[in-house]
């Protein structure tokens, strides 16, 4: 079965320029191998979100999942591609693949995203500890990020200008974003995710691989959002080290459980190359 979304085209921006993480600049990029600053996988992520909730709105947004993965770098300037289709259908709900893609570099970031028909399973925050962020970061090293065992909760406040300063920079027109009674753009819940990283600790060059998403209830503009987090897994791979970060995203003084993130990122790269 297959079903196609409607195309979607937008150029690409490096919303992270500025920031601390330096992978995000054309100088420091080059220096690891890439052509320039690396365009934010979070950012890349709201591209792929934009057909999805064009087809299915609000329920997604409330009860629906993602996992999405980022192969290669997208970088400003790039027309980015997204395309879609359902690959299944059945009585507990509908599923589909969808490719982020540009003419330089092919497929950079592949998602697959699912509406069930049910509403997910409640989830207890007091199941994820709270914590205050750390007054000075300590290095991102694997002994002490083995040794964590809360991470601090960073929290914001998704107002009316924060909601328009995300959706400018990530090009998303969709209205259901927009005024007093838009949502939460599903991106700045992986936005808050990493957030909950470097927030915590201090790294160098850092890139996010992936995450997987479980959206619990919908968050509106004007809520606070709060961040909870813990350590699950660190691992190697070709001189790289990981971190994968488990999540529960709440909002408001109620903490109503409104995201679960599993986040992975590379959080120390090998050395760069010599110049």
């Amino acid at each position: 079965m297959s079903e196609s979304f409607s195309g979607y085209r937008v150029t690409a921006r490096n919303t992270a320029a500025q920031s601390e993480n330096a992978i995000h600049d054309d100088e420091v990029a080059r220096q690891y191998g890439f052509r320039g600053g690396l365009v934010p996988g979070v950012t890349v992520y709201a591209y792929l979100t934009h057909p999805l909730v064009e087809a299915w709105g609000r329920e997604w947004l409330a009860r629906g999942t993602a996992s999405v993965r980022f192969s290669r770098p997208v970088l400003e300037g790039e027309e980015v591609r997204v395309s879609g289709a359902v690959i299944a259908r059945s009585a507990s709900g509908v599923t589909a693949a969808l490719t982020a893609m540009t003419v330089s570099g092919g497929v950079c970031a592949t998602a697959t995203a699912s509406l069930p028909a049910a509403p997910p399973e409640p989830v207890a925050a007091t199941t994820w500890a709270t914590a205050p962020l750390p007054a000075e970061r300590p290095a991102a090293t694997r002994e002490h990020l083995a040794a964590v065992s809360v991470l601090g909760t960073p929290v914001t406040l998704y107002d009316e200008a924060a909601a328009a300063d995300y959706l400018d920079k990530v090009s998303d027109a969709l209205p259901l974003y927009r005024g007093r009674e838009g949502l939460i753009h599903p991106a700045f819940y992986l936005d808050q995710a990493n957030r909950a990283l470097d927030r915590n600790v201090l790294m160098g060059p850092w890139i996010h691989v992936g995450s997987v998403i479980q959206h619990l209830s919908l968050a509106r503009v004007g809520e606070r959002l709060s961040t909870r987090g813990r350590v699950v897994s660190l691992f190697e791979k070709k001189g790289r080290e990981f971190v994968e970060v488990d999540l529960l995203i709440v909002a408001g003084e109620a903490a109503r459980p409104v995201a679960h993130v599993l986040h992975t990122a590379i959080y120390r790269l090998p050395a760069p190359l010599p110049a």
